[in-house]
């Protein structure tokens, strides 16, 4: 099943504003195109962001919405951060370090997108923690 490719469909306001956070800034590779629409490769993901003329709605604080990627290792999510970095995307949180020294510590930063959708991305110290480690409660900033 290592063929699966993960579809995530999100609202935009515009065409423009999209292929700049999201092209020239994440790195994503544009697919498919219209006046209302387009595809966006995300390391591998399909994005589809679709125009709407209803207005976005801005949450405070990072749930209950966002969506990104678990990057399988720190250099990897370390490239996108100096990435993001010197693209100058919007951060909505700065890169941190969660839980250190438990199973369950990860890195992670979040972006916000012209449109308000927010972004984030991860890296687990033990990969273990992204899926399992049931024993804890920790899951992102809210424990319990």
């Amino acid at each position: 099943m290592s063929d699966i490719i993960f579809h995530l469909a999100f609202p935009i306001e515009n065409i423009a504003d999209t292929k700049k956070f999201y092209v020239d800034g994440l790195g994503c590779t544009a697919g498919r195109e219209t006046a209302n629409s387009m595809i966006l490769n995300l390391y591998g993901h399909q994005l589809v962001a679709h125009v709407t003329d209803q207005p976005l709605p801005i949450q405070t604080g990072i749930y209950p919405r966002h969506f990104g990627l678990v990057f399988p290792t720190l250099a990897d999510w370390q490239a996108l951060l100096d990435r993001a970095t010197s693209q100058q995307l919007n951060f909505y949180q700065l890169a941190k370090h969660r839980f250190t020294g438990l199973i369950t510590e990860h890195r992670t930063f979040f972006l916000v997108d012209p449109f308000a959708n927010l972004l984030e991305f991860k890296y687990y110290t033990h990969s273990e923690a992204i899926f399992g480690a049931s024993d804890f409660t920790q899951i992102g900033d809210l424990t319990g």
